[in-house]
């Protein structure tokens, strides 16, 4: 099973949270543990990295907390695990990586994730942090997914 950390998870609660209420609330974190059911130090860690990716933004003060920084429509699922987690990736040996695997050289899969890695990324793109706060269309377009066929790998070995 494929999880997302939990970090993760949370910040994507908050988020939802925060675009529920509209860009105009500003939220304290002890009021988005409260409304979300989740820690208190949690929230605030999670908004701490949401605000250093600039999906939130924060105020001081009476009428402080924190709000969405970006329209709803413009944040997809994506951009919050990258920014919570970093590249997404269904094994950690793909290109471009800085993990290495004991057994890379002599890998069977070698270079075979990657069509699979673009179809997840390509997925969680397309949707957006407004569609899981139900502020989106009645019918909102589904992510075109990448199809790639094996021969279309074999011949580019």
């Amino acid at each position: 099973m494929i999880r997302l950390g939990k970090l993760t998870d949370y910040a994507i609660v908050v988020m939802v949270q925060l675009a529920r209420e509209g860009a105009a609330a500003a939220r304290s974190a002890s009021q988005l543990a409260e409304v979300t059911a989740l820690p208190e130090p949690t929230v605030a860690k999670v908004l701490k990295t949401l605000l250093k990716a600039g999906f939130v933004s924060s105020q001081r003060g009476a009428q402080g907390g924190y709000k969405l920084a970006r329209d709803a429509e413009s944040v997809t699922i994506r951009d919050i695990i990258e920014a919570v987690d970093g590249p997404i990736a269904i094994v950690t040996c793909v290109e471009g990586s800085q993990d290495h695997c004991q057994a890379e050289a002599q890998c069977p899969t070698r270079g075979k994730w990657e069509p699979v890695n673009n179809a997840i990324r390509t997925a969680l793109h397309g949707i957006t942090l407004a569609d899981m706060a139900g502020e989106a269309p009645s019918q909102p377009e589904r992510p075109q997914l990448v199809q790639v066929s094996w021969p279309e790998i074999r011949e580019k070995r």
